[in-house]
This record gives C-alpha cells, sequence and structure tokens, in this order.
C-alpha cells in the first residue's frame, strides 16, 4: 500500500471520528436543553389563585361574616344577596321581585333562616308587616331593593326598620335605591347601609338611581 492511500484511510478515519463526536455532542446537548423546562416545572411552585367569600376584595377575620349585597338595577337586572359564599337571593336563582328583598341569617351560626321578597308598589304591605315582626332574637337582617322599594312604604314598617338599625329607612320612596344590613338586637345604628335618592337630576338610568353594591364583615353575634 502506497503512503498516499494510507493517508487517505487516516484521514477518512479521522473526519468520521470528529462528525461521530460531533453530533453525539450536539443530540446530548439538545437533550438537556429540552429537558430544562420539564425539571424546572417539576420542582417550581404552583400558583394558587385564593377566592374570598362572596368575592370580597379581602378576607374577614375570625368570627366574622363575610356578606355582599347588591341592589337591583332599574327594572331589569335584580339584585342579589351573598352570606358566607352562599348566595341566598339572587336572578340566577330565580327567588328575587320587585320591591324589597330581604333574608335572615342566624347572628351566631351564619345559618340562613329564610328569605322572601316583598311588592312595594301593588303588593299588599301587611305580608311585610307579618314578616316583620316574626323577626326572632339574634337575627341578621340583610335587604335589598329592586325598582321600587318606597310606594307603599308606611310609618310602621319605617319604624320596624329603625329599629334594626336603618338610618334611612325614614326617607325611602318611590324607586328609591337602598341595600341594608341591620339585627334584631342591635343597639346603635348600623354601619352597613347605602341609599340613593330617585332624582331625575342624578340618575344614572332613565327613571332609576343607580346600581348600589355593599361588601364587608359583620361580626358574629351582635353588630
Amino acid at each position: 500500500m502506497r503512503v498516499s492511500d494510507l493517508l487517505r484511510i487516516l484521514a477518512l478515519i479521522f473526519v468520521l471520528i470528529t462528525s461521530w463526536i460531533f453530533i453525539y455532542s450536539y443530540f446530548s446537548f439538545s437533550k438537556r436543553t429540552i429537558g430544562l423546562p420539564r425539571w424546572l416545572g417539576s420542582d417550581s411552585k404552583k400558583i394558587r389563585v385564593v377566592k374570598n367569600k362572596c368575592g370580597l376584595s379581602k378576607p374577614c377575620a375570625e368570627d366574622f361574616f363575610a356578606f355582599k349585597i347588591c341592589s337591583g338595577a332599574a327594572n331589569v337586572v335584580g339584585p342579589s344577596i351573598c352570606f358566607e359564599d352562599h348566595m341566598i337571593m339572587s336572578p340566577v336563582k330565580n327567588n328575587v321581585g320587585r320591591g324589597l328583598n330581604i333574608a335572615l341569617v342566624n347572628g351566631t351560626t351564619g345559618m340562613v333562616l329564610k328569605h322572601n321578597h316583598f311588592d312595594m308598589y301593588s303588593g299588599d304591605v301587611q305580608l311585610l308587616v307579618k314578616f316583620l315582626k316574626g323577626i326572632p332574637e339574634g337575627m341578621l337582617v340583610l335587604v335589598a331593593s329592586y325598582d321600587d322599594p318606597g310606594t307603599k312604604m308606611n310609618d310602621e314598617i319605617r319604624a320596624f326598620f329603625s329599629t334594626l338599625g336603618s338610618s334611612y329607612a325614614k326617607h325611602l320612596g318611590f324607586r328609591d335605591s337602598w341595600i341594608f344590613l341591620g339585627a334584631k338586637d342591635i343597639k346603635d345604628k348600623s354601619p352597613f347601609e347605602q341609599f340613593l335618592k330617585n332624582n331625575p337630576n342624578t340618575n344614572k338610568y332613565d327613571g332609576w338611581p343607580e346600581m348600589l353594591e355593599l361588601e364587608g364583615c359583620v361580626p358574629r353575634k351582635v353588630l
């Protein structure tokens, strides 16, 4: 064999060995690169989204109940009452109506006693009077208006709500917006109340003020 042939064979072997080393190194690096995100994913902590009760902006402290009350919007969208992440009344549940929507909740256990809605435009207000007179001691009273809460409001009903801690029941009139949380045995005025007068100059809707929304944390047992 001539020296030139031997050199060609050696050169070919060198090229093959160099190519094999390059290919092996490339695929080994690719596998490590591809496997890196999985490695990161397996050890990284999962992000958990915390949802507060009733969708509140912040959680309530221990021995406090979370609540959220929304009035109706004009005569189109009904009100809603949520307590401790339980939607007691809402248009989706189909248990709200024109007038006053009221839920009674045990102030110690947080259990819902009962709820109802009362037509304050053309309904029988004596049904509301009977309901209010029958509220047991220690009950939280959650109220949301819808459409018209004030046309049939009389002095007796206004007095009942005032004893429950309302500051605005005495002013409630035709198509006003009102949301309120009071209690049967409250000693002072409730801090949980919003009221908006029906005023053509300031109404958001044609003939109605804007919807009201109230959320908060109410202490267990008493306000």
